[in-house]
């Protein structure tokens, strides 16, 4: 028999779920019970076993003494007959990684709530969820694409995974969420909406449509689903996605939604970064869930994975996620050059670009990518950002090479039918390979410098060859993202002095949140978490400090008064020369026939 999860939102108030597990036939010396420590696609150990309140165990009435070995795994007496686990689990982390209860909803990965039976995880796994007894809770439904056998759709009922990698891959919300619908390519596409919104879902579901078709086809029909769901938990402030095999789960602001009354035709900032949320944990319902590293299949949730290659997996995807809105007609050009242009601003800025490569950032995701400091900028590049722009270059340069006969759309597609469709991880020189055999080009050279080396990417030559210029200049103050032309003439931002730090209110004055070395601020001495509090003897602020150097031309020197935890010190800072990294890119105008065909083609629009 398989094994048997209960599942009830038993205290919503104090954020608790009881897991009651029935294993029927346990191991005869003593059945071993296994949290696990990561969730696929957050690459970092969790330590999930730390939110389990209670645990205890029983066999036909009877207590059952568990034993811990480690962390997360506890071994049960031997007995005879079905042995019962009940878990208290602690559920406060509003986030998409692990489990949130109380009295609006309740949401849980399975990896946060189902204790796996070891040595039975590839067998059927079933799941009963109970609603609430709480009448705060009264009219609960449920949102998941837990494969269902009993009860109506949307209601609390019996569900059963073909395995426990399946299991812990379908995440389940319950509360009083407002559904929106719609089909893509013959998919049912479900959009759960919890929390308070004034959302237009009409609009909601036609740009998801139109962005969720081109997206099956590009990989080509039929969908590897039969239906998907959408799960977003709607907040004042915050942001973040966690893709799964059939569904995704999203945190978004309120005010990035749709309304009512936004431009018909055009995209907010806040619906165009929701909309490219969607879309890349979208994608990634081929591209990582089932093209995926060979160090992944099958998942060890026990300990890290390690691979070079997540720079593939999600790097690609964002940039693809965009390109994607794009090419479905929900964007406009100048949108998508904005978004790029602000991703390689986010790359240009970090002095970490030139002493990490792409392939150790991936490696290192579990001890640096997810544990970042203060040092980050100066120490680290991310695989998200780097690795789109190492696939827009990847992109153009096979493209450019053969003439626009072969792109990266060719070399995706052919991962998608070799190691997606029958599963079957790429090793680490797999992307390599594949673009190598699909392009025919000698690609050693672009991996040496752009994946496994650490010199900037030299987009400007390949944008140009596709009639897009990219130009860089200073940034015209701290909440510049760049991607678009600024206000103040260059020339004027170039006479503007600069501390080489980025600043932040806090502390009574303005903090130091990064320091950028070999920038004006490290060779004076200064450091991250140091508060300046005046500039040449007057006051300063987080909010004006930048501005107030900014008057004065590089070289000038400036004597700053900042508190190192409690201690004043004096520091005399020679201001920089602006570092020029905020990139804006552009259509070329009156490109060559030739050229302007190229740009299409790619662009798709």
């Amino acid at each position: 028999m398989a094994p048997h999860y209960v599942v009830a939102p038993t205290d919503p108030a104090g954020h608790r779920f009881t897991v009651t597990l029935t294993v029927d036939q346990p191991h005869p010396d003593g059945q071993k019970l296994r949290l696990p420590c990561w969730i696929p696609g957050s690459y970092l150990i969790r330590e999930f076993a730390k939110d389990i309140v209670r645990i205890e165990a029983t066999c036909d009435g009877k207590p059952v003494r568990l034993r811990k070995v480690d962390k997360d795994t506890w071994q049960a007496d031997p007995v005879q007959g079905p042995l019962t686990v009940t878990t208290v689990v602690y559920a406060w982390d509003l986030s998409v990684r692990t489990a949130h209860l109380d009295q609006t909803h309740g949401f849980f990965n399975g990896t946060s709530l189902f204790l796996a039976v070891v040595g039975q995880e590839d067998g059927p796994q079933r799941v009963t969820l109970l609603p609430p007894d709480d009448p705060a809770c009264s009219g609960w439904r449920v949102a998941t694409t837990l494969p269902r056998v009993s009860g109506v759709h949307h209601g609390f009922g019996s569900f059963e995974a073909a395995d426990y990698d399946e299991l812990v891959d379908h995440p389940v919300e319950m509360g009083t969420w407002t559904l929106y619908t719609f089909e893509a390519c013959g998919v049912i596409h479900e959009f759960a909406l919890t929390g308070m919104h004034t959302c237009d879902g009409e609009r909601l579901c036609r740009d998801l449509k139109a962005i969720c078709e081109h997206q099956i086809r590009f990989f080509g029909e039929p969908a590897p689903v039969d239906r998907y769901l959408f799960q977003t938990t709607v907040v004042g402030d915050g942001y973040g996605g966690l893709e799964h095999r059939a569904s995704t789960a999203l945190i978004a602001k309120r005010d990035d939604l749709p309304q009512r009354d936004d431009p018909p035709d055009g995209l907010t900032d806040g619906y165009r970064s929701f909309l490219g949320l969607c879309s890349h944990e979208y994608f990634h319902t081929w591209n990582v869930k089932r093209i995926k590293p060979a160090a992944f299949v099958p998942y060890d949730l026990s300990r890290e994975a390690h691979t070079t290659l997540l720079w593939a997996f999600e790097g690609v995807t964002s940039y693809y996620d965009d390109i994607m809105i794009l090419r479905s007609g929900c964007m406009k050009p100048s949108d998508w050059l904005e978004l790029m242009g602000r991703a390689i601003t986010r790359v240009r800025r970090g002095p970490g670009r030139n002493l990490q490569s792409l392939a150790d950032s991936s490696f290192d995701a579990w001890t640096k990518f997810y544990r970042q400091n203060e040092d980050a900028p100066n120490a680290l590049v991310s695989y998200y950002q780097k690795g789109a722009l190492a696939a827009l270059a990847l992109d153009l340069t096979i493209r450019k090479e053969t003439d626009g006969r072969v792109s990266l759309d060719d070399v995706w597609r052919t991962l998608w039918e070799r190691n997606g469709r029958p599963l079957v991880g790429v090793p680490e020189d797999g992307i390599q390979a594949i673009a190598e055999e699909v392009s025919g080009l000698d690609l050693e050279g672009f991996f040496a410098d752009v994946v496994r080396g650490t010199d900037d990417i030299p987009l400007a030559e390949l944008l140009a060859d596709f009639g897009v210029d990219l130009t860089f200049r200073p940034a015209d103050g701290p909440a510049d993202l760049g991607g678009r032309a600024s206000s103040v003439p260059v020339e004027k931002l170039r006479q503007r002095g600069e501390l080489g730090a980025r600043v932040v209110a806090g502390g009574g004055g303005a903090k130091l949140a990064n320091v950028y070395t070999g920038g004006a601020a490290h060779r004076a001495g200064l450091s991250a978490g140091d508060v300046v509090i005046a500039a040449d003897g007057i006051k300063v602020t987080g909010t004006d400090l930048v501005g107030r150097l900014g008057r004065r031309v590089p070289g000038s020197v400036v004597a700053l008064h900042a508190f190192r935890r409690d201690e004043l010190m004096r520091f005399r800072v020679t201001l920089q020369a602006p570092r020029e990294f905020v990139a804006v890119l552009d259509l070329s105008e009156d490109p060559a026939p030739e050229v302007a065909a190229r740009r299409e083609a790619w662009l798709g629009c």
